[in-house]
């Protein structure tokens, strides 16, 4: 692929960036299931309000009031993070070299004390053609010299660091990987690797080699190149930082939601057990013990009513009871009578009707005893407001 392609792929990958929904255009679909093949997670599909009328018909307008309510609300969509890209200094950056490897000796052989003296012999040679700007003439002297003692790691890194001066970075870094591989403490590999990364713009990479290198034998061209590159590294890593940290905030606002809409459907649930304005019977402790469940779930206040049919007051005030609950629908009214649901009756000790408790979140807050109509609804009045 020549410069000219790269440029105009990288022009493209831009206004992908920039408009993600081209990759929707019919016209694209080949390049949109290829990404997906690869597992690419691809930005939902948007269409206009227009688009969607004509699909949808006149169902579209008709349901316009409810999608605007709706809007406001959020959803996963609405977090979706895109990452912009980075202002990075990138005027030294070079493509890359895509030459076939250079050779390799194996570092495993014995090499005789004959091959060294040659193999220093063609280092001579090519330091000479360097001196006088034959870097082809070097390689190949290098070249000789590391088949013929492929157990060095500083003839890897020479040939490592004329690659550099011929623009070829991904030849000096397999030579300088090489050269490590024999020898991890060359401070010259880690120095030839480092600025090959950041010929290529891998400036993070690049820092970390160029900084081992300068630990392990500091020159000033070390310096000089990392006060190129550092500025940039100090970019990306706030860059990273701070999407790092939007990514966060959306997984607590995502956690948040499904907590909020966990509580949201419990309390449909515990409502659903609830008859809102009216006077609900109970019969058992069971069902009693429901009932209060469901009101601690829907954070409502509840009102337990003892009785009984031969009861005289509580003819009375059984009306306002009734009445109580249609005024207060936030409030659940439970009634059971005491020869009925005996059990209920004595596990609250019973001992005169009626009798009114006043229950929040499973316990007893307040009580009415005796047909006081007064009490009942300033006490009710009280504690719904509460």
């Amino acid at each position: 692929m020549d410069a000219t392609q790269v440029s105009e792929l990288r022009g493209f990958i831009d206004e992908c960036k920039s408009n993600p929904r081209i990759l929707h255009h019919p016209s694209l679909l080949f390049f949109k299931s290829y990404l997906q093949s690869l597992g690419a997670q691809l930005p939902p599909e948007v269409k206009s309000q227009c688009e969607h009328m004509q699909e949808t018909g006149g169902e579209a307008e008709m349901s316009s009031t409810r999608e605007d309510s709706d809007s406001s609300k959020p959803s996963e969509n609405d977090d979706d993070i895109v990452e912009s890209d980075v202002e990075l200094d990138n005027a030294d950056v070079m493509e890359p070299d895509n030459d076939p490897p250079q050779k390799m000796g194996n570092p495993a052989v014995e090499v005789t004390e004959e091959n060294q003296d040659a193999a220093q012999v063609e280092k001579a040679k090519a330091v000479e053609a360097l001196s006088e700007g034959r870097f082809s003439e070097a390689i190949d002297h290098l070249t000789d010299a590391v088949m013929l003692n492929p157990t060095s790691a500083i003839l890897y890194a020479t040939r490592g660091s004329v690659y550099l001066k011929m623009k070829k970075p991904n030849a000096a870094i397999r030579d300088a990987s090489a050269a490590m591989e024999i020898n991890p403490d060359s401070a010259k590999a880690y120095k030839v690797r480092g600025m090959a990364k950041a010929m290529l713009g891998q400036w993070e990479e690049a820092a970390n080699d160029l900084h081992v290198a300068s630990k392990l034998d500091f020159d000033e061209e070390i310096g000089s190149i990392l006060k190129k590159v550092e500025p940039n590294v100090h970019k990306i890593r706030e860059h990273h930082k701070k999407y790092e940290r939007l990514r966060k905030e959306r997984h607590l606002r995502n956690a948040e939601r499904e907590k909020k809409r966990q509580v949201e459907a419990l309390e449909r649930e515990a409502l659903s057990a609830l008859k809102a304005g009216q006077v609900m019977g109970i019969h058992s402790t069971g069902e009693l013990d429901t009932k209060l469940n469901a009101a601690s779930r829907a954070s409502r206040l509840a009102v337990l009513y003892f009785t009984a049919t031969w009861c005289g007051p509580c003819r009375v005030i059984s009306p306002l009871f009734t009445s109580l609950a249609e005024k207060y629908p936030k409030v659940a009214f439970l009634k059971a009578d005491i020869d009925e649901a005996r059990d209920v009756a004595g596990r609250w000790n019973i001992s005169s009707v009626p009798t009114f408790f006043f229950i929040r979140k499973g316990k007893e807050i307040d009580q009415v005893v005796g047909a006081d109509k007064n009490g009942l609804e300033r006490k009710l009045q009280q504690h719904a407001a509460a």
